[in-house]
């Protein structure tokens, strides 16, 4: 997604959309997010598909009313680059944990991409123990800094396609392109463990999640630099503009007033992209402002919009300037 990001709606408390970051190795995800507050004057940001303190690259934070709506934008398919290391395992599942053993790593390029092409397509992985991941109200790697170690049960993943850019034993360095949810450091741990060699994750820097790319992407100085006005601007994409990744029902004056008192609206059944049962859409003014989420329902009446979340702008005015 390039070029200018969509126009902010008159009347918000604050901008409202989603800033990609180059999250550098190193930071955590909460980093950025702390340090995106700090420098926006925005408090209501937070971030989409954690990015491990060791790894880099997109990030992306939603930012204002965008956090009423981020399961939107949560999922998707997802691009990374990494290197893996052969011979090694740890309890990490990379090179920064403690190693567990060490063998030859005696596998040729061809070995390795007939592996990866069996971890292809549908996939249940077991989560690794050191994620964020809760068991009975704790994260994982809370229990695995104690020495703890519990069942994980498996989750479905997909991984669409494996690209060798490099084969310099013990490394080699891929490109994978796999749903989101999936942990890539799992993915060489049992691509390793299927050599009979071993292997662990020793870089690792994502490039796009869903139709978002890196290269739109403002870097770690920008946030502690640039003005927050000039950076929003420059690589800020603003709700209306995020939200077109949805189909989108267009309201007259009177049914955007009863979305914004959080009432149902009728739509006209000629523009209501629904065919039959019900369906997620983005709820925009005459304008083509967004005004919320919320789903349409065919009916004896005919089609209704029933707002599940309304954002603030359309709150106040019925409609956004």
């Amino acid at each position: 997604m390039n070029g200018r990001r969509g126009r902010e709606p008159a009347g918000s408390p604050a901008w409202s959309g989603l800033l990609p970051v180059d999250k550098p190795a190193g930071v955590t995800s909460h980093d950025v997010v702390e340090r995106a507050r700090r420098s926006l004057g925005i408090r209501a940001i937070g971030h989409l598909g954690t990015l491990d303190p060791g790894a880099s690259g997109l990030l992306l934070l939603v930012v204002g009313a965008a956090t009423r709506c981020a399961s939107v934008w949560q999922g998707g398919t997802k691009v990374y680059e990494g290197t893996a290391r052969f011979g090694l395992v740890t309890d990490t599942q990379d090179t920064e944990g403690a190693v567990l053993e060490r063998h030859e790593a005696a596998v040729t390029a061809e070995q390795v991409g007939a592996a990866a092409a069996r971890l292809t397509g549908d996939l249940l992985q077991v989560p690794p123990m050191v994620s964020a991941l809760k068991h009975e109200g704790r994260r994982l790697h809370e229990l695995a800094r104690r020495g703890e170690t519990v069942e994980r049960k498996p989750r479905p993943v997909r991984v669409d396609a494996w690209e060798w850019l490099a084969f310099e034993p013990p490394d080699a360095r891929f490109r994978v392109t796999c749903s989101g949810g999936t942990y890539v450091r799992t993915l060489v741990h049992d691509l390793g463990a299927s050599l009979g060699c071993g292997a662990a994750l020793a870089a690792l820097r994502r490039t796009r999640s869903g139709p978002f790319a890196l290269e739109d992407a403002c870097a770690w100085r920008d946030l502690v630099d640039s003005a927050a006005g000039a950076l929003l601007d420059r690589r800020g994409i603003a709700l209306d503009r995020a939200l077109e990744t949805l189909p989108a029902v267009t309201l007259d004056a009177a049914a955007s007033e009863s979305v914004g008192r959080g009432g149902f609206a009728a739509v006209e059944p000629r523009d209501a992209p629904i065919g039959a049962g019900r369906r997620s859409v983005v709820l925009r003014d005459d304008d083509g402002r967004a005004l919320g989420l919320g789903e349409l329902r065919a009916g004896a009446g005919g089609v209704l919009a029933c707002p599940g979340v309304v954002f603030p702008w359309a709150v106040r005015g019925g409609r956004a300037a």
